[in-house]
Protein backbone atom coordinates (compact mmCIF):
# COMPACT_ATOMS: atom_id res chain seq x y z
CA UNK A 1 0.00 0.00 0.00
CA UNK A 2 2.92 2.50 0.91
CA UNK A 3 4.84 1.51 -2.34
CA UNK A 4 1.81 2.20 -4.35
CA UNK A 5 0.98 5.50 -2.59
CA UNK A 6 4.82 6.39 -3.47
CA UNK A 7 4.22 5.77 -7.05
CA UNK A 8 1.33 7.46 -7.26
CA UNK A 9 3.26 10.71 -5.37
CA UNK A 10 6.18 10.33 -7.81
CA UNK A 11 3.86 10.07 -10.69
CA UNK A 12 2.29 13.53 -9.46
CA UNK A 13 5.26 15.10 -9.64
CA UNK A 14 7.17 13.89 -13.17
CA UNK A 15 3.76 14.83 -14.01
CA UNK A 16 3.71 18.62 -12.45
CA UNK A 17 7.38 19.27 -13.64
CA UNK A 18 6.47 18.12 -17.45
CA UNK A 19 4.19 21.06 -17.42
CA UNK A 20 6.70 22.96 -17.03
CA UNK A 21 8.23 21.92 -20.19
CA UNK A 22 5.48 23.23 -22.06
CA UNK A 23 1.99 22.08 -23.57
CA UNK A 24 4.03 19.39 -25.43
CA UNK A 25 5.53 17.35 -22.48
CA UNK A 26 2.25 17.32 -20.14
CA UNK A 27 0.36 14.71 -22.69
CA UNK A 28 -2.85 14.11 -20.41
CA UNK A 29 -4.94 10.93 -20.45
CA UNK A 30 -7.33 13.03 -22.67
CA UNK A 31 -7.11 14.46 -25.87
CA UNK A 32 -8.65 17.39 -25.22
CA UNK A 33 -7.95 21.39 -26.31
CA UNK A 34 -8.38 22.40 -22.85
CA UNK A 35 -5.07 22.60 -21.28
CA UNK A 36 -4.94 23.56 -17.64
CA UNK A 37 -8.57 24.94 -16.10
CA UNK A 38 -8.23 27.47 -12.98
CA UNK A 39 -11.24 28.62 -11.13
CA UNK A 40 -11.87 30.38 -7.80
CA UNK A 41 -14.31 30.61 -4.91
CA UNK A 42 -14.64 33.05 -2.09
CA UNK A 43 -15.23 31.40 1.16
CA UNK A 44 -17.44 34.27 2.82
CA UNK A 45 -21.33 32.89 3.10
CA UNK A 46 -22.67 29.46 2.33
CA UNK A 47 -23.00 28.91 -1.58
CA UNK A 48 -26.43 28.82 -2.55
CA UNK A 49 -28.23 27.46 -5.66
CA UNK A 50 -27.22 30.01 -7.86
CA UNK A 51 -23.16 29.34 -6.88
CA UNK A 52 -24.13 25.46 -7.02
CA UNK A 53 -25.61 25.44 -10.73
CA UNK A 54 -23.51 28.36 -12.18
CA UNK A 55 -20.15 27.37 -11.00
CA UNK A 56 -19.69 24.62 -9.00
CA UNK A 57 -22.28 21.98 -10.87
CA UNK A 58 -19.54 22.65 -13.66
CA UNK A 59 -16.39 22.48 -11.37
CA UNK A 60 -17.51 19.03 -10.76
CA UNK A 61 -17.47 18.16 -14.65
CA UNK A 62 -14.61 19.80 -15.25
CA UNK A 63 -12.32 17.99 -13.19
CA UNK A 64 -13.75 15.00 -15.20
CA UNK A 65 -13.11 16.04 -18.46
CA UNK A 66 -9.44 17.69 -17.79
CA UNK A 67 -6.38 17.08 -17.36
CA UNK A 68 -4.97 19.72 -14.89
CA UNK A 69 -7.75 21.74 -13.38
CA UNK A 70 -7.12 23.95 -10.01
CA UNK A 71 -9.67 25.60 -7.49
CA UNK A 72 -8.66 27.53 -5.67
CA UNK A 73 -10.65 29.10 -2.20
CA UNK A 74 -9.61 32.60 -2.93
CA UNK A 75 -9.33 33.87 0.86
CA UNK A 76 -6.98 36.95 -0.17
CA UNK A 77 -10.03 38.53 -2.36
CA UNK A 78 -12.30 38.02 0.57
CA UNK A 79 -10.56 40.93 2.35
CA UNK A 80 -11.50 43.70 0.43
CA UNK A 81 -14.20 43.21 2.50
CA UNK A 82 -13.54 43.56 6.16
CA UNK A 83 -13.61 39.95 8.15
CA UNK A 84 -13.82 38.92 11.25
CA UNK A 85 -10.30 36.59 11.72
CA UNK A 86 -11.71 33.73 13.46
CA UNK A 87 -15.17 33.53 11.13
CA UNK A 88 -12.77 33.38 7.48
CA UNK A 89 -10.90 30.94 9.02
CA UNK A 90 -13.57 29.14 9.67
CA UNK A 91 -15.20 29.73 6.86
CA UNK A 92 -12.03 28.61 4.78
CA UNK A 93 -13.10 25.59 6.19
CA UNK A 94 -16.32 25.29 5.65
CA UNK A 95 -15.88 26.04 2.34
CA UNK A 96 -13.53 23.16 1.63
CA UNK A 97 -16.27 20.79 2.92
CA UNK A 98 -18.95 22.53 0.97
CA UNK A 99 -16.68 21.68 -2.32
CA UNK A 100 -16.06 18.47 -1.36
CA UNK A 101 -19.13 17.68 -0.27
CA UNK A 102 -21.11 18.55 -3.82
CA UNK A 103 -17.98 15.91 -5.99
CA UNK A 104 -14.87 18.09 -6.19
CA UNK A 105 -12.05 15.19 -6.24
CA UNK A 106 -8.61 16.20 -4.69
CA UNK A 107 -7.70 13.01 -6.94
CA UNK A 108 -8.87 14.75 -9.90
CA UNK A 109 -8.07 18.49 -9.36
CA UNK A 110 -5.97 20.50 -7.31
CA UNK A 111 -7.84 21.89 -4.26
CA UNK A 112 -5.86 25.04 -2.74
CA UNK A 113 -5.92 27.92 -0.18
CA UNK A 114 -4.86 31.04 -2.55
CA UNK A 115 -3.07 32.73 0.42
CA UNK A 116 -0.83 30.08 1.12
CA UNK A 117 0.88 30.30 -2.53
CA UNK A 118 2.43 33.77 -2.13
CA UNK A 119 3.36 33.74 -5.34
CA UNK A 120 -0.20 34.94 -5.91
CA UNK A 121 0.66 38.09 -4.48
CA UNK A 122 3.98 38.91 -6.62
CA UNK A 123 2.80 38.14 -9.94
CA UNK A 124 -0.53 40.59 -9.06
CA UNK A 125 1.84 43.14 -8.10
CA UNK A 126 3.87 42.72 -11.63
CA UNK A 127 0.45 43.15 -13.73
CA UNK A 128 -0.76 45.56 -11.21
CA UNK A 129 2.35 48.20 -12.28
CA UNK A 130 1.08 47.31 -15.75
CA UNK A 131 -2.70 48.57 -15.75
CA UNK A 132 -3.71 52.25 -16.18
CA UNK A 133 -5.90 53.29 -13.35
CA UNK A 134 -8.95 54.18 -15.51
CA UNK A 135 -9.26 50.92 -16.90
CA UNK A 136 -9.76 49.70 -13.54
CA UNK A 137 -12.51 52.44 -12.53
CA UNK A 138 -14.21 51.82 -15.43
CA UNK A 139 -15.14 47.77 -14.71
CA UNK A 140 -18.99 47.59 -14.05
CA UNK A 141 -18.44 45.68 -10.99
CA UNK A 142 -16.49 48.39 -9.33
CA UNK A 143 -18.69 51.04 -9.95
CA UNK A 144 -21.28 48.91 -8.61
CA UNK A 145 -19.84 48.12 -5.69
CA UNK A 146 -18.61 51.68 -4.78
CA UNK A 147 -22.37 52.69 -4.87
CA UNK A 148 -22.76 50.51 -2.09
CA UNK A 149 -19.67 51.22 0.21
CA UNK A 150 -20.04 54.30 2.44
CA UNK A 151 -16.52 55.44 2.08
CA UNK A 152 -15.76 54.77 -2.09
CA UNK A 153 -14.48 51.51 -1.61
CA UNK A 154 -10.63 50.53 -1.01
CA UNK A 155 -7.55 50.33 -3.11
CA UNK A 156 -8.35 45.80 -2.16
CA UNK A 157 -11.71 45.96 -3.95
CA UNK A 158 -10.21 48.63 -6.91
CA UNK A 159 -7.28 45.95 -7.72
CA UNK A 160 -8.91 43.01 -7.24
CA UNK A 161 -9.46 42.06 -10.70
CA UNK A 162 -5.96 42.21 -11.22
CA UNK A 163 -5.46 39.70 -8.42
CA UNK A 164 -7.73 37.41 -10.40
CA UNK A 165 -5.60 38.12 -13.31
CA UNK A 166 -2.80 36.78 -11.39
CA UNK A 167 -4.62 33.94 -10.18
CA UNK A 168 -5.37 32.52 -13.61
CA UNK A 169 -2.01 33.83 -15.13
CA UNK A 170 0.24 32.46 -12.67
CA UNK A 171 -0.68 28.46 -13.83
CA UNK A 172 -0.25 29.49 -17.28
CA UNK A 173 -4.33 28.48 -17.31
CA UNK A 174 -5.88 27.78 -21.01
CA UNK A 175 -9.34 28.19 -20.02
CA UNK A 176 -11.75 29.63 -17.35
CA UNK A 177 -15.28 28.48 -16.11
CA UNK A 178 -16.94 32.15 -15.45
CA UNK A 179 -20.15 33.71 -15.34
CA UNK A 180 -21.47 36.37 -17.58
CA UNK A 181 -20.80 39.01 -14.76
CA UNK A 182 -17.29 38.22 -15.12
CA UNK A 183 -16.85 38.95 -18.76
CA UNK A 184 -14.96 42.15 -18.60
CA UNK A 185 -12.69 40.38 -15.95
CA UNK A 186 -11.89 37.85 -18.28
CA UNK A 187 -11.20 40.36 -21.12
CA UNK A 188 -8.48 42.42 -18.87
CA UNK A 189 -6.80 39.06 -17.85
CA UNK A 190 -6.67 38.02 -21.78
CA UNK A 191 -5.36 41.77 -22.06
CA UNK A 192 -2.20 41.16 -19.35
CA UNK A 193 -1.14 38.14 -21.09
CA UNK A 194 -0.88 39.82 -24.07
CA UNK A 195 0.56 43.10 -23.12
CA UNK A 196 3.17 40.94 -21.27
CA UNK A 197 4.01 38.62 -24.62
CA UNK A 198 4.60 41.90 -26.19
CA UNK A 199 6.78 43.44 -23.90
CA UNK A 200 8.82 40.32 -22.91
CA UNK A 201 8.22 37.60 -25.33
CA UNK A 202 5.73 34.54 -25.38
CA UNK A 203 5.26 33.43 -22.23
CA UNK A 204 1.78 33.24 -21.04
CA UNK A 205 -1.61 31.44 -22.94
CA UNK A 206 -3.95 33.97 -23.24
CA UNK A 207 -6.95 32.14 -21.65
CA UNK A 208 -10.16 31.55 -22.73
CA UNK A 209 -13.49 31.45 -21.18
CA UNK A 210 -16.04 28.97 -20.63
CA UNK A 211 -19.04 30.27 -20.57
CA UNK A 212 -21.46 28.11 -17.72
CA UNK A 213 -24.64 27.00 -19.53
CA UNK A 214 -26.67 27.56 -16.48
CA UNK A 215 -27.97 31.70 -16.50
CA UNK A 216 -27.79 33.45 -13.49
CA UNK A 217 -30.12 32.50 -11.00
CA UNK A 218 -32.53 34.69 -10.41
CA UNK A 219 -33.24 36.16 -6.47
CA UNK A 220 -36.12 34.59 -5.49
CA UNK A 221 -38.09 38.03 -4.12
CA UNK A 222 -36.77 40.21 -7.07
CA UNK A 223 -36.10 38.46 -9.92
CA UNK A 224 -35.00 41.17 -11.73
CA UNK A 225 -31.77 40.87 -9.52
CA UNK A 226 -29.22 37.05 -9.26
CA UNK A 227 -29.35 35.21 -6.18
CA UNK A 228 -26.75 36.29 -3.79
CA UNK A 229 -25.03 35.97 -0.50
CA UNK A 230 -25.61 39.41 0.57
CA UNK A 231 -29.33 39.87 -0.20
CA UNK A 232 -30.41 40.89 3.21
CA UNK A 233 -33.85 39.46 2.55
CA UNK A 234 -33.31 36.24 3.86
CA UNK A 235 -36.42 34.49 1.74
CA UNK A 236 -34.62 35.26 -1.62
CA UNK A 237 -31.63 33.28 -1.52
CA UNK A 238 -31.58 29.51 -0.94
CA UNK A 239 -28.48 28.19 0.57
CA UNK A 240 -26.94 24.74 0.11
CA UNK A 241 -27.18 23.80 4.03
CA UNK A 242 -31.15 25.30 4.33
CA UNK A 243 -33.25 22.59 5.40
CA UNK A 244 -35.86 21.41 3.89
CA UNK A 245 -38.49 23.80 6.12
CA UNK A 246 -36.84 26.57 4.71
CA UNK A 247 -36.52 25.71 1.72
CA UNK A 248 -39.97 24.98 1.11
CA UNK A 249 -40.88 28.49 2.84
CA UNK A 250 -38.37 30.64 0.30
CA UNK A 251 -40.45 28.95 -2.72
CA UNK A 252 -43.37 29.45 -1.43
CA UNK A 253 -42.59 33.27 -0.66
CA UNK A 254 -40.92 33.61 -4.49
CA UNK A 255 -42.65 36.46 -6.22
CA UNK A 256 -44.69 35.28 -9.23
CA UNK A 257 -47.28 37.66 -10.74
CA UNK A 258 -50.87 37.25 -11.36
CA UNK A 259 -51.05 34.23 -14.14
CA UNK A 260 -51.32 31.07 -12.66
CA UNK A 261 -50.47 29.21 -15.48
CA UNK A 262 -46.77 27.62 -15.75
CA UNK A 263 -44.65 29.27 -18.65
CA UNK A 264 -41.42 30.12 -19.14
CA UNK A 265 -41.29 33.96 -20.88
CA UNK A 266 -37.96 35.20 -18.98
CA UNK A 267 -38.42 38.99 -20.75
CA UNK A 268 -42.87 38.97 -19.69
CA UNK A 269 -43.08 36.66 -16.82
CA UNK A 270 -39.11 36.83 -15.09
CA UNK A 271 -40.77 35.36 -11.68
CA UNK A 272 -41.87 32.19 -13.12
CA UNK A 273 -39.22 31.75 -15.86
CA UNK A 274 -37.04 31.75 -12.89
CA UNK A 275 -38.55 28.56 -10.98
CA UNK A 276 -38.90 26.49 -14.17
CA UNK A 277 -35.27 27.42 -15.08
CA UNK A 278 -34.12 26.25 -11.50
CA UNK A 279 -36.61 23.24 -11.83
CA UNK A 280 -34.82 22.24 -14.94
CA UNK A 281 -31.76 22.81 -13.75
CA UNK A 282 -31.50 20.73 -10.48
CA UNK A 283 -33.93 17.76 -12.02
CA UNK A 284 -30.98 17.54 -15.06
CA UNK A 285 -34.07 18.40 -17.47
CA UNK A 286 -35.06 20.18 -20.52
CA UNK A 287 -36.94 23.55 -20.17
CA UNK A 288 -39.76 21.95 -21.97
CA UNK A 289 -39.66 18.95 -19.82
CA UNK A 290 -39.63 21.20 -16.46
CA UNK A 291 -43.32 22.64 -18.04
CA UNK A 292 -44.38 19.50 -18.86
CA UNK A 293 -44.16 18.10 -15.43
CA UNK A 294 -45.80 21.94 -14.31
CA UNK A 295 -48.58 21.51 -17.05
CA UNK A 296 -52.40 21.43 -15.32
CA UNK A 297 -50.26 23.03 -12.07
CA UNK A 298 -51.34 26.70 -10.80
CA UNK A 299 -47.81 28.71 -9.61
CA UNK A 300 -48.70 27.35 -5.92
CA UNK A 301 -48.34 24.25 -6.62
CA UNK A 302 -45.25 24.45 -9.04
CA UNK A 303 -43.32 26.05 -6.21
CA UNK A 304 -43.83 23.24 -4.12
CA UNK A 305 -42.90 20.69 -6.86
CA UNK A 306 -39.10 22.78 -7.38
CA UNK A 307 -38.79 22.93 -3.76
CA UNK A 308 -39.29 19.13 -3.67
CA UNK A 309 -36.40 18.90 -6.56
CA UNK A 310 -34.10 21.65 -4.72
CA UNK A 311 -34.35 19.60 -1.54
CA UNK A 312 -33.85 16.24 -3.30
CA UNK A 313 -30.80 17.49 -4.61
CA UNK A 314 -29.25 19.09 -1.65
CA UNK A 315 -30.26 16.42 0.37
CA UNK A 316 -27.39 13.92 0.03
CA UNK A 317 -24.72 16.94 -0.34
CA UNK A 318 -26.04 18.46 3.46
CA UNK A 319 -25.49 15.28 5.14
CA UNK A 320 -21.87 14.86 3.53
CA UNK A 321 -21.10 18.51 4.78
CA UNK A 322 -21.90 17.97 7.99
CA UNK A 323 -20.39 14.53 8.44
CA UNK A 324 -17.10 16.35 6.74
CA UNK A 325 -17.21 19.38 8.97
CA UNK A 326 -16.77 17.14 11.73
CA UNK A 327 -13.07 16.08 10.75
CA UNK A 328 -11.38 19.45 10.76
CA UNK A 329 -7.87 17.39 10.23
CA UNK A 330 -9.03 16.10 7.40
CA UNK A 331 -9.96 19.41 6.08
CA UNK A 332 -6.63 21.22 6.60
CA UNK A 333 -4.88 18.34 5.10
CA UNK A 334 -6.69 18.60 2.06
CA UNK A 335 -5.59 22.28 1.57
CA UNK A 336 -1.88 22.10 2.94
CA UNK A 337 -2.22 19.11 0.16
CA UNK A 338 -3.64 20.86 -2.29
CA UNK A 339 -1.79 24.37 -1.81
CA UNK A 340 1.77 22.31 -1.63
CA UNK A 341 1.13 21.11 -5.47
CA UNK A 342 0.20 24.53 -6.31
CA UNK A 343 3.13 25.52 -4.91
CA UNK A 344 5.11 23.03 -7.33
CA UNK A 345 3.35 24.56 -10.47
CA UNK A 346 3.22 28.64 -9.33
CA UNK A 347 6.59 28.78 -7.75
CA UNK A 348 8.91 27.82 -11.18
CA UNK A 349 6.18 30.75 -13.04
CA UNK A 350 7.08 33.16 -11.08
CA UNK A 351 10.99 32.54 -11.18
CA UNK A 352 10.67 32.67 -14.87
CA UNK A 353 8.34 36.12 -14.38
CA UNK A 354 10.81 37.68 -12.35
CA UNK A 355 13.91 36.58 -14.58
CA UNK A 356 12.25 38.30 -17.85
CA UNK A 357 11.17 41.83 -15.71
CA UNK A 358 14.76 41.73 -14.52
CA UNK A 359 14.37 40.80 -10.96
CA UNK A 360 16.04 38.00 -11.03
Amino acid sequence: MAMRSMRKACGCRSFIRALHKGPEAAQTPQKDAVKRVFSGIQPTGIPHLGNYLGAIEAWVRLQEEHGLVLYSIVDLHSITVAQDPALLQQSILDMTAVLLACGINPEKSILFQQSQVPEHTQLSWILTCMVRLPRLQHLHQWKAKIATQKHGGTVGLLTYPVLQAADILLYRSTHVPVGEDQVQHMELVQDLAREFNKKYGEFFPVPRSILTSMKKVKSLRDPSAKMSKSDPDKLATVRITDSPEEIVQKFRKAMTDFTSEVTYEPARRAGVSNLVAIHAAVAGLPVEEALRLGAGMDTARYKLLVADAVIQRFAPIKREIEKLKMDRSHLEKVLQVGSAKAKELAHPVCQEVKKLVGFL
